[in-house]
């Protein structure tokens, strides 16, 4: 086997890339590009034979059953975009906030339709699904608004379940850590400042999910996919508040002073507001929601190209 595959590494970095743009998913890259089989079977190897490979010094053996060298180049890629747009996105949240929203807006609303189109069956069960997702949805974004919370249990289980999501073709592991609250604050300022404090419960939980989840979605999607995804389409439409555009930030406040982490007031959380003036700024966000929605469509049909 060739290990070092340039193409593998752009693919990975295409990946990355759609995994820190909340609504587009690192998983409908790895369709789309021809290599998500082959990631989601690397990621289902790493079971007790490998752990017994591993600790017994058995390298080659450890490297042939995990298909090391391929995963070794998927993470590169992803590291490597990751740490490059997190950069772009802190200037785009300092200076261009409602553009950078609302083009978030229109990819996770197109997401909707076509996450919601891979249901093969309508069935009561699904239809079922598709609710309980839409009032769970509902619920979070208005009695629990999303704020950033730094405290280390909360961050190891926003890496389990923004990873899970993540792998998934058709779900946003950066539209996830939104509704956690905690988007900026670890794939932006964190990464930028390497706050390794907050990097790394994030890291643990993302492996841990990685490797302990992997067995049981691939179960799910084979027994009840498609309740699994209504389920999804339920929780993405009801949580598409948290991305409108025009938004005015709450900031956390003690003993009337405000509450800052490298410089920055900390979000509690948002309150949605209609546009104030029909202005340049606004027509520009309203074409940016139109380029995220078309930008749902090319990829989602350059994926049925590929299939």
């Amino acid at each position: 086997m060739k290990k070092f595959n340039p193409k593998l590494i752009l693919k990975a970095m295409a990946m990355g890339a759609a995994n820190v743009i909340p609504g587009v998913s690192g998983g409908t890259i790895a369709l789309i590009t021809g290599i998500y089989e082959e990631l989601i079977d690397s990621l289902k190897s790493f079971d007790l034979q490998a752990i017994k490979f591993l600790f017994t010094f058995k390298w080659k053996e450890f490297v042939k059953h995990t298909n090391f060298y391929f995963l070794l180049q998927i993470f590169i890629g992803l590291g490597f975009a990751v740490i490059s747009l997190a950069k772009l996105f802190k200037f785009l949240f300092d200076n261009y906030p409602v553009y950078i929203w609302a083009y978030f807006f229109g990819l996770v609303l197109a997401s909707v339709y076509f996450v919601g189109k891979t249901v093969k069956k309508w069935s009561a069960s699904a239809i079922i699904s598709f609710i309980i997702g839409l009032i769970i949805a509902v619920i979070v974004t208005v009695l629990h608004p999303a704020g950033e919370n730094d405290h280390p249990l909360y961050l190891f289980f926003n890496g389990i379940i923004a990873i899970i999501s993540m792998i998934l073709p058709g779900l946003s592991g950066s539209f996830v850590l939104i509704l956690l609250g905690n988007y900026r604050l670890v794939a932006i300022d964190a990464i930028n400042h390497l706050d390794l404090k907050i990097l790394t419960p994030f890291a643990l939980g993302a492996i841990i999910g990685l490797v302990a989840f992997s067995h049981v979605l691939s179960w799910l999607f084979k027994k009840y996919k498609n309740q699994t995804i209504a389920l999804m389409t339920g929780f993405i439409l009801g949580s598409l508040s948290i991305l409108w555009p025009w938004k005015k930030a709450v900031y956390l406040m003690e003993n009337g002073n405000y509450i800052t982490k490298h410089g920055r007031k900390i979000i509690a959380y948002y309150e949605q507001v209609l546009p104030q003036n029909f202005n340049s700024e606004f027509f520009i966000a309203l074409l940016l929601i139109f380029i995220g929605i078309w930008s749902i469509f090319f990829l989602e049909k350059k994926s049925e190209t590929k299939n």
